[in-house]
């Protein structure tokens, strides 16, 4: 039997993932990632006590053991340390991510595997498949609602040889149903939203806390005629829409951000229509490249996710070094903003992912 240490969150998929592994015979225990202290961001709704509660109480009722692992400090250096410095850089960071990367199948992994568990399992709607070489690959979730493929596009293949994904195989309502059949506490529980440790917070309300407000022009992307003004660039993502502070014409077009001018301190921002510059790019460059098994080192035609919600598109991959490619797609994209995730597929295998320039 396999020692196995769940990454209990609080939440059903994680519950219904320890719930699987025990009844497959597995030895399975529990653990609650703590990665946020109230004490320390008092204005940060944190909903780290309500979920140590639910986690717990799911160990309790399977009747495995529980512990709450704290990795504050490491999750401030890696993850919080990261969204604030990307921002502070004209770039839109991507936190979840970097929280998988680097510490649930990073420095929590390592723990687990440093402390006598052959592997962790999470509650991610993916699946693991173990090839003819020993390698491993991932594919799409079950469900095409919750697949979750995306947000692993940057985990290695050393990472997920020894993880376990036992929600993968199910629909979102299959684990509803598995978690009320077997009365875990927390099987109507809601799933959670936005950055973890912020809870229901703003993240420009967060973020004022880390990076003072630099106000600048807004200047018309294609004229530069001169708008008003921005309360700062942290504050504005690429395609936004609402909050700008511009309204639209009397031909009542709406203003997006389209761009960033970091030396000039300026918001670029442009009407929301196809031929608006800026707006719509068919080509980008993507570095910092991660691939989950083989590397792709030859130019090729796959598929892409340009964000998390999107459907697939059909791109040309061309490495331009170690870990950089140029990437054409076939449909122009709208409002690709440096700094977020690019992630490979083909067909329903994850290959890997790359950030945007």
């Amino acid at each position: 039997m396999k020692k196995i240490l769940v990454a209990l969150s609080g939440g059903v998929d994680s519950a219904v993932a320890a719930l699987r592994l025990k009844d497959l015979g597995y030895d399975v225990s529990g653990a609650y990632i703590r990665t946020w202290m109230n004490e320390e961001m008092p204005f940060a709704d944190c909903p780290a006590q309500q979920d140590i509660e639910d986690s717990r109480a799911v160990a309790e009722h399977l009747g495995i053991d529980y512990e709450i692992v704290n990795l504050v400090n490491e999750y401030r250096e890696h993850v919080v340390n990261y969204l604030v410095a990307g921002y502070k850089n004209g770039i839109t960071p991507n936190p979840d991510m970097m929280c998988n990367r680097e510490m649930k199948f990073g420095i929590f992994q390592d723990y687990a595997l440093n402390n006598g568990f052959e592997a962790i399992a999470t509650g991610h709607y993916v699946r693991k498949c173990t090839n003819d070489d020993g390698s491993h690959d991932l594919f799409s979730g079950m469900d095409r609602n919750k697949d979750q493929t995306y947000f692993l596009a940057m985990v290695r293949q050393e990472q997920i040889r020894q993880a376990l994904f036992p929600v993968g195989e199910l629909t979102k309502p299959e684990v509803r149903e598995l978690a009320l059949e077997s009365k875990l506490p927390n099987a109507t529980k809601k799933d959670s939203q936005g950055i973890c440790f912020l809870g229901d917070m703003n993240i420009n309300n967060f973020l004022e806390h880390y990076i003072e407000d630099t106000p600048g022009d807004i200047i018309r992307a294609g004229d530069g005629k001169w708008l008003g003004r921005h309360r700062g660039l942290h504050r504005y993502t690429m395609g936004q829409r609402r909050g700008i502070g511009v309204p639209s014409n009397t031909d009542n077009e709406f203003y997006v951000v389209t761009g960033f001018n970091m030396e000039r301190n300026e918001l670029l921002v442009a009407f929301d229509k196809p031929d608006s510059p800026g707006l719509f790019t068919s080509e980008v460059e993507v570095y910092g490249l991660s691939f989950v098994n083989k590397a792709l080192t030859q130019e090729c035609r796959i598929e892409a996710r340009p964000r998390y919600r999107d459907v697939s598109q059909k791109i040309t991959y061309t490495p331009t070094g170690e870990d950089s490619a140029n990437v054409v797609f076939d449909e122009p994209q709208r409002a690709l903003a440096a700094g977020q995730i690019l992630a490979l597929y083909d067909g329903d295998k994850l290959l890997g992912g790359g950030f945007y320039r």
